[in-house]
């Protein structure tokens, strides 16, 4: 049961950071280097696409889809040492609507326009700061989606990211809540109603210890005595 109970919390905490890592929005200090449309058809990792812009026909099995082709800093510590080395980062364009995750992202046309015109080279790089949510894998054709870009003049800036320890913060208080809550419950009400069904246990036992006792007596009375 030990190691049953350890499977479980740690399939629990990792699906959790794995929910956690894939919606929070992150941040990339990026080069952009084009923007195109392509035609995507989707397959087992359909799930991994949000879908068409709001008010449009989302029932064909593919569609076109805006892409953002990068050059991404690379970074250490979880982001807060950036290298001076870049490498290639794809991101998907797409509206999520008022659906999961919950950006109501609408304006997937005006972002590739503000992303277009921040197009820029090696010779001349306008780095900007590039948000999303998400995991690019190659292995399995799944990009991030970008919700929001804008310019930045030092590539080198350490990004905090303030909103996600809010979030952070505030998770791990209704954690800590709903763990008191059910702590309280069980020593008020399960407790006692334990407690109680052991005593009356404990009880019955003795009685039938009496009982047992009562009758082997009983029968030791009708064994013959020894004769004198």
């Amino acid at each position: 049961m030990h190691i049953v109970k350890r499977v479980f919390w740690t399939a629990f905490w990792v699906l959790l950071f794995a929910f956690l890592h894939y919606t929070l929005p992150q941040r990339d200090i990026v080069r952009i280097v084009e923007t195109e449309v392509r035609r995507v058809d989707f397959g087992e990792n359909s799930i991994f696409w949000a879908g068409a812009d709001t008010g449009q026909d989302a029932t064909g099995v593919n569609r076109d889809v805006r892409f953002i082709n990068t050059q991404k800093r690379d970074t250490y510590l979880l982001g807060l040492i950036r290298s001076e080395t870049t490498r290639p980062m794809v991101y998907r364009n797409e509206d999520t609507g008022w659906g999961w995750p919950p950006y109501f992202k609408l304006d997937s046309s005006n972002l590739q326009t503000d992303v277009a015109d921040l197009k820029s080279t090696a010779a001349e790089p306008q780095w900007a700061v590039l948000t999303h949510y998400g995991w690019r894998n190659e292995l399995m054709s799944i990009f991030p989606n970008a919700v929001g870009v804008r310019p930045i003049d030092n590539p080198d800036k350490v990004l905090i990211p303030w909103f996600n320890a809010i979030i952070l913060l505030i998770l791990a208080g209704l954690m800590l809540g709903f763990y008191r809550m059910t702590q309280w419950f069980r020593r008020e009400k399960i407790d006692p109603i334990v407690d109680s069904a052991q005593d009356t246990w404990d009880g019955v036992d003795a009685y039938a210890d009496e009982q047992r006792a009562g009758l082997r007596g009983w029968l030791d009375s009708w064994k013959s005595k020894p004769k004198r």
